[in-house]
């Protein structure tokens, strides 16, 4: 089993920037491939990105592509998402999530574990 927790989420100016990060605890980290969703307060939680096992495959929402990156340290158990550019358009709180994929999927059934959740808010 494989437990997530994130954090760096908070309070930013439009046109700010965060990192998120997502500890995942036990020794098969590299076996999932990993994915951020986020869910606004009256909608329902939506794909953002996700990376493969080793990291050499990413795949970004329309709406995020050339603001966010996703990365991976495998060593640290860590998986990142630095957020540039901010709109209050990405203000939710964001999920990470653990799932056997080798590949990175935008597909919620395909995730198994997912973190409680860090909260993002976006000022204009």
């Amino acid at each position: 089993q494989v437990q997530l927790v994130e954090s760096g989420g908070g309070l930013v100016q439009a046109g700010g920037s965060l990192r998120l990060s997502c500890a995942a605890s036990g020794h098969t980290f590299s076996t999932y491939a990993m994915g951020w969703f986020r869910q606004a307060p009256g909608r329902v939680r939506e794909f953002v990105t996700a990376i493969s096992r080793s990291g050499g495959s990413t795949y970004y929402a329309g709406s995020v592509k050339g603001r966010f990156t996703i990365s991976r340290d495998n060593a640290k158990n860590t998986v990142y998402l630095q957020m540039n550019s901010l709109k209050p358009e990405d203000t939710a709180v964001y999920y990470c999530a653990a799932g056997a994929r080798t590949y990175a999927t935008m597909t919620p059934t395909d995730y198994t574990y997912w973190g409680q959740g860090t909260q993002v808010t976006v000022s204009t």
